[in-house]
């Protein structure tokens, strides 16, 4: 059965104060993480400084179980 996650995204401080909410489909957390570590959404240096950190906030990402079959990916992206 697949989860909705939504999980919160920011870029620490000092660096920046950027922060937003990401949503996605997945089977499980490590196919969200999967998908995050692939994404476009990220810059490569922000990746590089704070990849290390996408598992910790998938396993704290809200997780709605959904009744139907979906695609996996990414949903949506608010990214300040």
């Amino acid at each position: 059965m697949k989860k909705l996650y939504t999980l919160d995204h920011w870029v620490q401080f000092p660096s920046s104060e950027y922060g937003g909410l990401i949503v996605l489909i997945a089977e499980n957390d490590q196919e969200a993480f999967e998908i995050l570590s692939n994404s476009d959404d990220f810059c490569e240096d922000d990746y590089e400084k704070y990849g290390h950190l996408i598992m910790e906030q998938v396993v704290k990402a809200n997780k709605f179980n959904l009744a139907d079959d979906y695609e996996s990916g990414i949903i949506d992206a608010f990214l300040t």
